[in-house]
């Protein structure tokens, strides 16, 4: 027992700086990233004409940091999946959010995608939650505009709140074929 420490752990003054800048670039990331979203869409049904609206001039998605659409996986970072996801398409939604690159958010758009909508079937995947984790859900049959720019707020005051780093020499250790490079 004598290998516990019984009092507070004291940390000195270098550490207590380099919390400082680590906090102060974990904010700055954290604001750079919310405003530089590059979404998927990845619309399969009916929502995708609202996805279409929220595009447009009226409400303009681009004033919140997420204008351009990117229709390959490895340059976006913001999956949208818009509409009803058949099982069949459960393994390449998998696909597209595993070739995203890192960090990456996923919004499930509309009550289909959600929770599979008002088809309950086998055919049906029921929530895409059980194929890849969600950051954001938006409700609705198709939802309205607003609440489209209302889960994009959400889901930025999430990436703002994360905590930022701007190298992690454990995540590369894990890759396959980056071992050497650690050493």
């Amino acid at each position: 027992m004598a290998s516990e420490i019984d009092g507070p752990i004291i940390t000195t003054r270098r550490e207590e700086a380099t919390g400082f800048v680590q906090n102060l670039v974990s904010k700055g990331l954290g604001w750079a990233r919310k405003y530089s979203l590059f979404t998927y869409p990845f619309a399969t049904a009916c929502c995708g004409m609202e996805y279409m609206s929220v595009a447009a001039s009226r409400y303009d998605i681009s004033r919140f940091g997420a204008e351009f659409p990117r229709f390959s996986p490895r340059q976006a970072d913001l999956l949208m999946v818009v509409g009803t996801i058949n099982m069949k398409q459960a393994p390449i939604l998998r696909r597209v959010y595993e070739q995203m690159t890192e960090p990456k958010w996923v919004v499930s758009f509309g009550v289909c995608a959600s929770s599979g909508g008002f088809y309950d079937n086998y055919a049906v995947l029921q929530g895409i939650d059980r194929v890849i984790p969600v950051d954001v859900y938006i409700p609705g049959c198709p939802p309205r505009p607003e609440q489209v720019l209302d889960g994009l707020i959400l889901l930025q005051e999430k990436i703002q709140n994360e905590k930022h780093s701007l190298g992690n020499k454990q995540r590369i250790a894990e890759r396959p074929g980056y071992a050497s490079l650690t050493k």
